[in-house]
């Protein structure tokens, strides 16, 4: 991850801006806090909490190092001027399952704001793969693990 490029959405990129600061202004913070106050139970060696505190403080400094990468890398997708008439990461694109006709839809976007409970899935899945760069009306193939299916691209939303 370290030289590749990371696209991200002007929206992702500012969650991640607000998630590193709160992250360097308040939790590094708070973290300390936990630890003096540890501290001040005595005997290191079988202190919980002091050992929790420091396994928290590794967790918070190894996000910060990770949002730190990312948006070192981050390469920002335009947000409105996309063609409209092709899917590209920031489209919010209606799939058709050609087999069964159920309806999805997804946004396209980079793989750190992939989100599939959201319904935000990756320009690197599967579907993202096969449904960029194409216009409504095309029908794309996904093989999944799960087998191999058929959509139909129904709209694009930018």
């Amino acid at each position: 991850m370290a030289d590749r490029e990371i696209i991200l959405s002007p929206e992702g990129k500012k969650a991640f801006e607000a998630e590193l600061s709160h992250l360097k202004l308040v939790r590094r913070r708070e973290v300390a806090e936990r630890i003096k106050a540890a501290r001040a139970f005595g005997d290191l060696s079988e202190n919980a909490e002091y050992e929790d505190a420091k396994k928290e403080q590794a967790f918070v400094e190894a996000r910060i190092f990770k949002l730190e990468n990312i948006l070192r890398h981050a390469v920002i997708t335009p947000s409105s001027n996309h063609n409209s008439d092709v899917v590209c990461i920031g489209s919010t694109v209606t799939l058709k399952d050609v087999k069964t006709g159920a309806i999805h839809q997804y946004t396209i976007v980079g793989s750190q704001e992939a989100d599939p409970g959201r319904q935000r899935i990756s320009n690197e899945s599967p579907v993202g793969k096969a449904v960029l760069g194409q216009k409504p009306g095309t029908v794309v193939t996904v093989t999944v693990p799960a087998g191999t299916f058929q959509y139909e691209i129904v709209s694009i939303d930018h």
